[in-house]
Order: structure tokens, then C-alpha cells, then sequence
């Protein structure tokens, strides 16, 4: 039996006319609070309620090029564990894997593509960082 691959969203992306008017409207009229990232929803662990966990969304501008070598206007970013592992098991499985994994503070990222060419985000985050930037607490 396969690894549990996916743990959760990590964040939906969508391209617009003008990221910050679409920001600033899903704030005034849906009470999101956003930021120039766009909107960080907090939610606890199931398998350790102690600790946070956070789904970002965000607006690009329709000239971003993030989503290449996709055509869509949207982009998924699915939490993951252990992302070079992964990364292995889909390439052994001839899943398209599109540039290197990139690694912050915040976590490692990769980018693959399902087989309508959708590009996917993979995330193995380090929720800790999102706790100190969204409480105020940056530099512990």
C-alpha cells in the first residue's frame, strides 16, 4: 500500500484583471483578510490539534507566468509529506515533473503536471513560519 501522498489543500490560485481590486473586493464584501500574498485561513491538525495549519489563497496577474507551462487560469497547491519521496514515486510512474524543487523558510515546493496539463504545486510546508508571520511573532 502506497505512502498517504496528499495531506490537504495548501492553496488555490487564480489569475485576474487586477490582483489587488479582486483582493481588496473579496475583503470588503466577504470579510477575507488579506495580505500582498492574499489570504492565509488557519486551521488546526487533526492528528495534532496543538499545531496550526494554513491554506493560502491567492490572485496573480493574468500576465504572470507561475501556472507555465499550463494554459489555465488556476493553479492547486496540495499540502504533501516527505516531497522528494514523492517526487521519486511520481517520477517512477512517468508523472511530468516540471523544473527542481525549491526550497524557503516556509517549505519546499515542486511543480508537476496532470494529464490535461494542469500544473500542480506540491508543498511540504513549515507551518511554524506562518504562525510567527500571521501572529506578529516574525524572528523567534
Amino acid at each position: 500500500m502506497a505512502n498517504k501522498k496528499v495531506t490537504g489543500i495548501g492553496g488555490v490560485f487564480f489569475k485576474c484583471d487586477d490582483p489587488v481590486k479582486m483582493r481588496n473586493w473579496y475583503a470588503q464584501n466577504l470579510g477575507m483578510i488579506t495580505t500582498e500574498y492574499g489570504a492565509p485561513f488557519e486551521w488546526r491538525q487533526a492528528d495534532n490539534p496543538e499545531k496550526s495549519g494554513y491554506t493560502s489563497w491567492s490572485t496573480f496577474s493574468k500576465e504572470s507566468t507561475y501556472f507555465e507551462p499550463s494554459k489555465k487560469e488556476f493553479m492547486i497547491n496540495y499540502r504533501v509529506v516527505d516531497l522528494e519521496a514523492l517526487l521519486e514515486e511520481l517520477k517512477a510512474d512517468g508523472v511530468e515533473i516540471i523544473g527542481e524543487i525549491q526550497t524557503f523558510d516556509y517549505g519546499k515546493f515542486a511543480h508537476i503536471l496532470d494529464p490535461e496539463g494542469n500544473k500542480i504545486e506540491l508543498w511540504e510546508p513549515v507551518d511554524k513560519v506562518f504562525d510567527d508571520y500571521y501572529k506578529g511573532e516574525t524572528n523567534k
